[in-house]
């Protein structure tokens, strides 16, 4: 990737952009590297520093796995966001393990996380940046989390419908039974007998692979 793709790139992502002189512009340039990721491929896996990913091109998924091997999804990355939980160089405060996968094929920018958190001691600007893009990532685990501990399971599984329609803006959703009881952090079995429920009620039509939302007013008032 050329310079000036890096510079069009950083100005637009970075607020703190203009204020770094050109030699460490020069050294972020020279400390990105571009990066292909393979349907399904462990990107990170909460024991080192990966790195700040910019996803350009696909979805990745930041998740939680616990001791029981079950999954939480904390929230997805798609073109344009940047996942700071996968640089704890950079915000050595992290003490949890953040997992994250390609749930597409993806082309992402990978930043040397120790190279930023050093320019970042130097500029309060990227210090602060990296703070709060850490706690608009905090926001979407804490909403994850109050759902998990507050909502019953047949209004997670609607918000979820509901949810991925919009992101794809079309009313099939292309999941399997397992995918979703990751996503949601249930069993595959329980997600099959509410998607059941959903199906005999006429809330949506379940395939192989695929789910389609018939009456989303339904849908909605479930989510509520």
């Amino acid at each position: 990737m050329t310079t000036n793709a890096y510079t069009q790139i950083f100005s637009s992502l970075f607020p703190f952009w203009d204020k770094l002189p050109a030699h460490e512009q020069e050294l972020l340039y020279k400390s990105t590297l571009p990066v292909n990721y393979k349907k399904g491929q462990i990107i990170h896996d909460g024991t080192e520093c990966t790195g700040m990913i910019l996803v350009q091109k696909g979805c990745l998924r930041a998740y939680m796995l616990s001791d029981e091997g079950k999954e939480v999804t904390l929230y997805r990355l798609r073109d344009g966001n940047i996942c700071m939980l996968s640089a704890s160089c950079v915000l050595q405060s992290i003490t949890f393990d953040v997992f994250i996968e390609a749930e597409e094929a993806s082309e992402a920018l990978l930043i040397n996380g120790k190279v930023f958190a050093d320019m970042a001691e130097r500029n309060a600007p990227m210090k602060i940046y990296a703070l709060e893009t850490a706690v608009g990532r905090f926001s979407n685990v804490m909403w994850i989390m109050q759902q998990i501990l507050f909502m019953s399971l047949d209004k997670r599984l609607a918000l979820y419908l509901l949810e991925e329609s919009a992101v794809n803006n079309s009313d099939t959703i292309k999941a399997t039974h397992d995918q979703i009881a990751r996503h949601l952090g249930s069993a595959r079995e329980v997600i099959s007998r509410m998607l059941k429920y959903f199906t005999a009620e006429g809330i949506i039509q379940s395939a192989r692979g695929e789910i389609k939302i018939l009456d989303k007013s339904r849908l909605e008032l479930l989510s509520k």
